[in-house]
C-alpha cells in the first residue's frame, strides 16, 4: 500500500473535519498542511517538507515534538493505567503531580482541581470564586472584572470575560457581561518611557471599579504579563503587585490565567513570580503536559478549600466535574515534563535564549513597516503598520497575516500571525543558530507578505491566534 500524500490526507479531511478558528470556505483556495510526524522543533508533512514550529503548536509544546523521555513516560503509564474516575478514586500520578505543583507554585497554593483544557480551567476558577463567596453568605458577589483586550477561552464563562469581539460578539446574548478595566499594556508604538504611565492609568481605573463595585465583584481575572490573543500585549509586573494589594483591600479574589504564560514562557516558571504575588486561583494548561495531552489545573489556597469543606447536606461542595479529570496519561507526561525542568536549569537556559532572540529581532525596530517590537522571556512580537509615522494599521480585509503565513510556510517556517502581529514562541530546545534562522526567515516572509496584492490571501483561519 502506497504512503498517503498531502493531497490524499487533505481530501479526506475536508470531507469530514471542521477545523477550529477557521472559516472553512478559505480552504477552497488555501491548502491544508497535513503533518505526518514531528521531531524536536520540526514538523514534517506527508510529502517530506519540514517546518520549524516557531509557535509551539498553539503555545503548548515546551521541549519539542516526540521527546524521547516524554514518550517513554507515556508508554510506561499506558501499560499500567490509562484512566480512572477521580471521584472517590485516585492514582499515584495525580497525587505526585499535585505534590510537585504545590511545591513549585507561588507560596500558599496548596490545593489542585483538575479539568480538561484551558477554557474548562477558567470555568472552574470563575465558578469556584462565586461559589466561595456564596458559601460565606455573600450572595451578591457574582460579577467579574476583566481587562480590556483580554482572552480567557471559548466556553461561555470564559468567553464572557474575554474582550476579543471576533470571538465573543456573536454570543453576547449568552454571556454575562463583566466590568472592564483598562489594560496596563502600552499601545503599539508608544515610547518605552510611557509604559509606566499606562500602568498607572490602568491601576487608577481598576481601583475606581473596585471602589464602586467590590460589593458585587467575586474576582478580578488577568493574563499575567502578556495578553496573548490580543497580539502579545505586554506589561510590567508592577501592575500585578499593586493589583494584588487592591484585591486584598477590597476583598475580591484574584484569578491569574497563566494558561499561555506558565511553565517558563516569561523568564520565570510562573509569570506571577516576577511580581512576587500569590493569586487566589492560578489556572494552568497548555505547557502543563508539554503539549502532549489536554489537561488543566486550578491551584488555590486553604482558605478557599475550607469554605467548601462541610457535611454533604449543607450543599456547600463544589460539584463540578469532567469525565477525564486527572487523567493518568496526562498526569504522567506532566510529571515527565517537570522532570526535564528539574534535570537541567531550563529557566536559566531560556533566559540566555531570550537574549539571543532579543538580538535577532532588534533590527526589526528600524523596519519601515514595524511600529513595535516587544518581548517577555521566550515570547516576542512584531507589530506591523501601513504607515509607521502615523501608526496607521493595515485594514484587516487586506489579509496580510496569512500572506505572511504562506510566505513563511514555503520557506519551511510555521508562523501564525495574530492579525498584523507576527510573534515567536518556540520550544525551549531551539538553538541560537535556529533562532537567527527563524527570525531572518520571518523577515523575508514579512517583506513578501506585505508586497502581496491586498486581499490576495485568506486570513481568518491561520492568521488568528
Amino acid at each position: 500500500m502506497s504512503r498517503p500524500s498531502n493531497a490524499d490526507i487533505s481530501r479526506r479531511d475536508l470531507a469530514h473535519v471542521w477545523h477550529p478558528c477557521t472559516q472553512m470556505h478559505d480552504h477552497e483556495q488555501l491548502p491544508l498542511v497535513p503533518i505526518r510526524r514531528g521531531e524536536g522543533i520540526w514538523l514534517e508533512d506527508f510529502d517530506g517538507q519540514r517546518y520549524m514550529d516557531a509557535i509551539s503548536s498553539w503555545w503548548v509544546n515546551l521541549f519539542g515534538h516526540a521527546h524521547p523521555q516524554l514518550n517513554a513516560a507515556l508508554r510506561e503509564q499506558a501499560e499500567t493505567l490509562e484512566h480512572v474516575i477521580l471521584a472517590g478514586f485516585t492514582h499515584e500520578a495525580i497525587v505526585e503531580l499535585s505534590e510537585r505543583l504545590v511545591a513549585l507554585a507561588p507560596p500558599g497554593l496548596t490545593r489542585c482541581f483538575y479539568a480538561d483544557n484551558g477554557s474548562s480551567g477558567i470555568e472552574v476558577a470563575l465558578k469556584m470564586s462565586v461559589h466561595a463567596w456564596r458559601n460565606q453568605g455573600l450572595m451578591k458577589k457574582t460579577r467579574f472584572i476583566a481587562l480590556e483586550n483580554s482572552y480567557h477561552g471559548e466556553t461561555l464563562g470564559a468567553l464572557g470575560v474575554t474582550d476579543i469581539p471576533l470571538f465573543s460578539e456573536t454570543y453576547q446574548p449568552l454571556l454575562q457581561a463583566p466590568l472592564r478595566a483598562p489594560s496596563p499594556a502600552a499601545p503599539a508604538g508608544a515610547p518605552d518611557g510611557d509604559c509606566d504611565r499606562y500602568c498607572d492609568l490602568a491601576l487608577a481605573g481598576m481601583e475606581a471599579l473596585l471602589a464602586k463595585h467590590a460589593h458585587e465583584v467575586a474576582a478580578v481575572i488577568v493574563e499575567p504579563l502578556v495578553q496573548g490573543a490580543a497580539g502579545m500585549r505586554m506589561y510590567s509586573p508592577r501592575y500585578l503587585t499593586r493589583l494584588r494589594e487592591l484585591c486584598d483591600q477590597y476583598a475580591v479574589y484574584l484569578i491569574a490565567d497563566e494558561i499561555a504564560v506558565g511553565f517558563g514562557r516569561t523568564g520565570t516558571l510562573f509569570a506571577c513570580e516576577q511580581a512576587n504575588i500569590t493569586p487566589d486561583f492560578l489556572v494552568l494548561s497548555k505547557g502543563l503536559t508539554a503539549g502532549y495531552l489536554p489537561m488543566s489545573v486550578v491551584l488555590t489556597h486553604a482558605r478557599i478549600y475550607e469554605v467548601f469543606y462541610d457535611r454533604y447536606e449543607t450543599l456547600k461542595g463544589f460539584l463540578h466535574s469532567h469525565s477525564y479529570t486527572g487523567n493518568a496519561l496526562a498526569a504522567r507526561v506532566a510529571l515527565a515534563s517537570l522532570d526535564l525542568f528539574a534535570q537541567g536549569d531550563v529557566i536559566a537556559a531560556n533566559r540566555q535564549l531570550a537574549l539571543v532572540m532579543a538580538e535577532a529581532i532588534a533590527p526589526l525596530r528600524a523596519h519601515p513597516k514595524v511600529s513595535s517590537v516587544r518581548q517577555t522571556g521566550m515570547i516576542a512580537a512584531i507589530e506591523l503598520v501601513r504607515d509607521k509615522a502615523s501608526g496607521t494599521p493595515y485594514d484587516w480585509r487586506e489579509r496580510r497575516g496569512l500572506a505572511i503565513f504562506q510566505a513563511a510556510l514555503k520557506r519551511g517556517l510555521l508562523l501564525r500571525p495574530i492579525g498584523h502581529v507576527v510573534y515567536f514562541m518556540p520550544p525551549y530546545i531551539i538553538t541560537p543558530e535556529q533562532i537567527h534562522w527563524m527570525v531572518a526567515t520571518a523577515i523575508e516572509a514579512i517583506d513578501e507578505g506585505l508586497r502581496a496584492p491586498a486581499g490576495a490571501s485568506s486570513e481568518i483561519g491561520p492568521s488568528m491566534a
